[in-house]
């Protein structure tokens, strides 16, 4: 089956989730993630960086069957070695990663690329390989803890990114209930949130909200 198609999800999803298990409040992914397909996510990255591969693998292995059984599209994050080993939907490479060229090479054509951009230079290049990856990051927008060294680029790389890009692009770092509408306002279909969801008590009650935003301000 060619995955790649299963991009329509990440344009019907709103939200893209990201676990974050040192912020989860006690709670694991699997638990956490329950919660977002719950609340209807059903594009979402597995971003765990601290742990030891084989909790990775044996993690992600549960997952990927959660994620597809609720007809979604599971991501890793810079593992492309992991990605393989579960048979997950793709991956989410940064600029310091592999080349697109060549993740696209390992990968095959069937799986989902996505690739972080920071800056107009690196989405002009990223708009150049749309040949071998799917969507775009385009962050981090505000300061994040996820991130906590990332310069925050702003809304004015928000709005190059809506104007140019070439490719379906997500918005992600810092964003919040408090500050998702000036992100909506800008044009954004698809957006990432991580500590706004899994610090929250009721993962499932914060999600239904947050797509409400999203969804209501694009049929205005």
């Amino acid at each position: 089956m060619n995955l790649r198609a299963g991009m329509e999800t990440f344009f019907n999803t709103g939200i893209y989730g990201i676990t974050a298990e040192n912020l989860s409040n006690g709670r694991d992914n699997i638990e956490v993630v329950r919660e977002m397909l719950d609340g209807g996510i059903k594009f979402i990255q597995y971003r765990e960086k601290e742990k030891d591969a084989l909790s990775r693998y044996e993690e992600c292995l549960i997952l990927r069957d959660m994620i597809k059984q609720a007809g979604g599209i599971f991501i890793i994050d810079d593992f492309i070695d992991l990605a393989l080993a579960v048979d997950a939907d793709g991956v989410h490479i940064g600029q310091s990663d592999l080349p697109a060229r060549t993740v696209r090479r390992i990968l095959g054509n069937d799986k989902i690329i996505g690739l972080s951009t920071h800056n107009s230079e690196q989405l002009e290049h990223a708009n150049g390989l749309k040949r071998y990856i799917d969507y775009i990051g385009v962050g981090p927008i505000h300061s994040t803890s996820t991130k906590p060294n990332a310069e925050p680029v702003g809304l004015t790389y928000l709005n190059y990114s809506i104007k140019h890009s070439q490719l379906p692009l997500v918005a992600i770092g810092g964003i919040k209930e408090q500050n998702i509408d000036e992100i909506i306002q800008a044009g954004t279909k698809t957006i990432a949130i991580v500590s706004d969801i899994v610090t929250t008590d009721n993962i499932k009650e914060k999600v239904k909200r947050l797509r409400g935003k999203i969804f209501s301000h694009m049929f205005d």
